[in-house]
């Protein structure tokens, strides 16, 4: 697959915002979200669908493939932020023009459920995208120092990422040793995973995946990584990232449950690849930012995960 690296970030550019699966209840956390955004420098343009509502959507699918759309084609949107994740962005994915974002490949931000947007993007385009920081969920209040430090840094220079560092450079836990190389792609959990068996999920030869979540319990993270595990999605892996699993665990204490841990053992604890554990990555205020379709670098053995090369040119 031949990636396609987005421009750079300037100081001044234009930054569009557009609302692709759900919107936040509290709309002023989107006006916060662009004052930080303007405090800094930057120019902020929002998807004139943007703030609507349609039962659990930020608007129709059409309303919001409308701002998707717009925000790509337009000369002077130079990067396009998510407001938020929620739900309905995997309903896009067979109605996007993908020549239209081939032909103006821009920095694309958000995680959550704006993954499958980010997996569909880098499938039919070949384009990097960046799981990074949403405007109404981590910009409209006290932004991490840690977080905005990675990401900027990561869309607005067009240097080598490098070594991947926790807050505090917390050590990683590494769960198996070795050393692999591969293109970055995953995500989070349950969207991945609602993508296997479409057209929409990447099909890198050498993967090293990347897994994430929130709010599921121990048996619906056993279901998932064992439809991975069904569909040989993990046979030509180089190494595994786990990044934050918040909140997953059995809330329901009359229920006998493995705890995530002894999940997580299950699947990876005998894999015969570098598997490390604890990466600061997922729904977290302090979030290392993920360029999904870069070269990564997992060593287990000494306990690194580094990525040698830019995510934007």
């Amino acid at each position: 697959m031949k990636l396609i690296k987005p421009p750079k970030l300037n100081a001044g550019d234009v930054i569009g915002l557009i609302s692709p699966a759900s919107s936040p209840d509290d709309l002023n956390k989107i006006n916060k979200g662009v004052s930080y955004l303007e405090s800094i420098g930057y120019r902020v343009e929002l998807g004139k669908n943007v703030g609507l509502q349609e039962g659990y959507l930020a608007g129709t699918d059409e309303q919001r493939l409308e701002d998707l759309h717009y925000m790509f084609e337009s000369k002077h949107v130079k990067a396009i932020f998510s407001i938020r994740g929620g739900y309905g962005s995997t309903r896009l994915l067979d109605k996007i023009n993908y020549n239209l974002i081939k032909r103006n490949p821009k920095i694309f931000v958000g995680y959550s459920d704006i993954n499958a947007l980010q997996l569909a993007f880098l499938k039919k385009c070949g384009l990097v995208t960046f799981a990074g920081p949403m405007v109404a969920v981590d910009f409209h209040e006290q932004v991490s120092e840690f977080t905005e430090e990675i990401f900027w840094r990561t869309i607005t220079s067009n240097k080598k990422i490098g070594r991947l560092k926790n807050p505090s450079d917390e050590k990683f836990f590494v769960l198996r040793k070795g050393r692999g190389v591969g293109n970055l792609i995953g995500g989070n959990l349950s969207i991945f995973t609602s993508l296997v068996g479409t057209e929409y999920l990447p099909p890198f030869k050498t993967p090293v995946f990347i897994f994430e979540e929130i709010n599921e319990p121990p048996y619906k993270i056993d279901r998932m990584f064992n439809q991975i595990r069904l569909a040989k999605l993990f046979k030509n892996a180089q190494a595994i990232i786990l990044g934050r699993f918040v909140n997953c665990y059995e809330t329901d204490n009359s229920k006998s449950s493995f705890t995530l841990n002894e999940v997580i053992l299950e699947y990876f604890e005998k894999m015969k690849i570098p598997v490390i554990y604890n990466v600061k990555h997922g729904h977290i205020k302090e979030n290392i930012t993920i360029p999904f379709g870069l070269q990564c670098i997992v060593n287990g053995s000494r306990g690194f995960i580094e990525i040698p090369e830019s995510g934007v040119v």
